[in-house]
């Protein structure tokens, strides 16, 4: 559980204690440690040491500046896909020539933006985004570098809405028009069309996808190398698995046995784009139960968090482990996995208070009783919990909070109904 451990049957945060945490920063409330995203990004570019290899931690993920510069000052580039994350980026002190940046709707203002900043390569998506790109560096006279992405038609075994590598997505290029691209853009003057890019989505679990992917692009980049193309970069995006159950994803050090071979003499740069390898376990939501309900033959926990504070179980039917943040000695978790078969424990849905009936964190779950005003903690919810969260319902945004050794600070402050309101008036 990375740095969050049950101690004397409480759970810590390194070295505080999250009821502590609670009792000051109140509840709901994110909660990270600063160790485990250091430690997650140090075993990442140590798996491909042998290499040249650029990291570039994808924003979208976990987007607190704070956490941004800690990482930056680690060596740490930046995936983007916004204007509002180059902006973060910057924020970050971000070494700019390490920001990749994707996405498939790329404003002018956001590629002028970047252009203007200097950004290591653009991950272009159409033939029509390319145009626009030439269009608006030979307006500024400036020389960009920039990387096609294309769609290996490779399936990751994922959820639907986060598959994107497959040929018929809204993302990239596939295989078969990937060389005419090269072929009319290739020597436009001002943005060096010399790197691929390809990502197959999000929650992979396994390393068979990536390397497959890797073997079909491989001869497309022999191909292009001798029709006088020069290619420099490999972008094989993000998705890596985290490891939301036990065992689920596999480490930066089995990713990198499959990968760093079919690599190791290509002459070829290598960029990953890891988000949630990186925050998922790095962060829990602290949420408070407010009621116990029996409704029919099923009991519910009604907690203060909602599917506006995180909302993947209800979109995505993701797993999050969840737990009380104090337990019996019999109830303290030895691992995290969906089951932990210890006597005593009941099955509970685990509910928010939003007017929906799809916000759950959990259903028919077996848990440690629990009752009125205990704490719970939902695991691995430091990847894309804060920033798909909302204001649904006019509830306030969460506080994040940072933990480093035994330190606990605001990085972002709890919003105020004030708050709500502010850009209305």
């Amino acid at each position: 559980m990375d740095a969050f451990n049950y101690k004397n049957g409480e759970l810590y945060c390194e070295d505080v204690a999250i009821t502590e945490i609670a009792e000051k920063f109140g509840t709901a409330a994110y909660v990270y440690s600063k160790a485990t995203f250091l430690d997650h990004l140090d075993k990442i570019q140590k798996a491909y040491a042998d290499i040249e290899t650029v990291v570039c931690y994808s924003i979208k993920a976990c987007s607190n500046i704070n956490i941004l510069k800690f990482l930056a000052q680690a060596g740490s580039g930046f995936d983007i896909v916004s204007g509002g994350e180059l902006f973060r980026a910057k924020q970050a002190g971000a070494d700019m020539s390490k920001i990749v940046y994707a996405g498939v709707g790329k404003t002018d203002k956001e590629l002028s933006e970047a252009i203007e900043a200097g950004i290591g390569y653009f991950n272009i998506e159409s033939e029509a985004e390319l145009e626009n790109l030439v269009k608006l560096a030979k307006s500024k006279n400036a020389q960009v570098k920039a990387a096609l992405r294309v769609n290996p038609d490779v399936d990751p075994k994922t959820h639907t809405y986060i598959t994107t590598g497959k040929k018929e997505s809204k993302f990239g290029v596939d295989i078969e028009r990937a060389q005419r691209v090269f072929s009319q853009y290739g020597d436009n003057g001002s943005v060096s069309l010399c790197a691929i890019h390809i990502h197959l989505g999000s929650g992979g679990n396994t390393i068979d996808p990536y390397v497959e992917a890797i073997e079909k692009i491989l001869p497309l980049i022999d191909a292009l190398r001798e029709q006088g193309h020069s290619i420099e970069a490999l972008d094989i995006g993000g998705g890596y698995g985290a490891d939301y159950v036990t065992g689920y994803g596999p480490s930066a050090a089995d990713y990198a046995a499959g990968i760093v071979p079919l690599l190791k003499d290509k002459g070829l740069k290598l960029i990953l784009e890891p988000g949630k390898s990186i925050a998922a376990n790095a962060g829990i939501l602290l949420t408070e139960v407010q009621y116990i309900k029996q409704g029919g033959n099923k009991k519910f926990a009604i907690v203060d968090a909602g599917m506006n504070d995180l909302i993947r179980p209800p979109l995505y039917g993701a797993f999050h482990f969840i737990w009380p943040v104090k337990v019996d000695d019999r109830f303290v978790p030895t691992a995290k996995k969906e089951d932990l078969e210890i006597d005593g424990c009941e099955t509970i849905d685990v509910v928010g208070p939003i007017c929906e009936g799809s916000d759950f964190f959990a259903q028919n779950r077996d848990l440690p009783p629990v009752k009125r005003k205990d704490l719970l903690s939902i695991f691995t919810a430091g990847a894309y919990g804060y920033t798909m969260s909302s204001n649904y319902n006019s509830r306030p945004m969460l506080p994040e909070i940072l933990v480093d050794g035994d330190k606990a600070e605001v990085i972002r402050k709890r919003q105020s109904y004030e708050n709500l309101i502010e850009l209305e008036r």
